[in-house]
């Protein structure tokens, strides 16, 4: 079986976590596809480390403004009643335990729920930012990723190699192959998304994962429904 990378498979299926009233955070990179995917019957509150709470989707073509940007330098759009405050306020709200779940990208993350996600050896960097403070402030960390490097080594890992940006704080990862739980210094494959199965995801990722006996292997569709005429 060939594997396809698929970013909207990761991003979708963590939409579908999310129950309205909830406060989330998305990182940059794959997290900021997550929004496109939200069911429009779950009302949620999309924050920002930069001190916006109340983020909207991303602004139609021609209509930007330039002053409305998210934590990553993206523009975006706001709901209506949404709220601006300053760099205190909004760290205050993170690192208080009001941010119920952090989506945060992946270069490695392991079975003890270790995150590296900001450095790679070589390349200048200005630092992890807002993932130290979200990865320990919000209620539960999701990490979402590809499942597979460029080079065809696995993401997921028994111990990371990278620097870390949080220790032991990770507590669900969703790639485009499946999801995992972290318990216990081991993945729980708890979803395995189609066509893959559980046997080729164990045989090809280095780390141990116990697969769930209710682990089920779903269909994620990502392509936009055709509205009914």
């Amino acid at each position: 079986m060939k594997y396809i990378a698929n970013k909207n498979i990761v991003a979708k299926r963590v939409a579908g976590i999310f129950k309205t009233g909830e406060v989330i955070n998305l990182g940059v990179g794959l997290p900021t596809l997550v929004q496109k995917y939200i069911p429009k019957d779950v009302s949620i509150a999309l924050q920002s480390e930069i001190g916006i709470m109340g983020i909207g989707p991303a602004p139609a073509e021609g209509s930007a403004d330039r002053d409305l940007i998210d934590a990553g330098g993206s523009q975006v759009t706001i709901w209506t009643g949404a709220s601006f405050f300053d760099s205190a306020t909004s760290f205050g709200i993170i690192r208080g335990g009001h941010v119920d779940y952090s989506v945060l990208g992946v270069l490695e993350v392991d079975q003890e729920g270790n995150l590296a996600n900001y450095k790679v050896p070589g390349k200048m960097v200005p630092g992890m930012g807002g993932a130290m403070d979200l990865t320990t402030g919000a209620r539960v960390v999701i990490a979402a990723t590809l499942h597979f490097q460029p080079s065809g080594a696995s993401r997921l890992k028994r111990r990371c190699t990278l620097p870390l940006t949080a220790l032991h704080e990770v507590n669900i990862v969703v790639t485009d192959l499946g999801v995992f739980e972290v318990l216990g210094g081991r993945f729980l494959l708890a979803e395995c998304f189609a066509p893959y199965t559980p046997a080729w995801i164990l045989e090809r990722t280095d780390a141990d994962i116990i697969v769930n006996n209710d682990c089920r292997i779903v269909t994620i569709d990502t392509q936009p429904k055709k509205e009914t005429p």
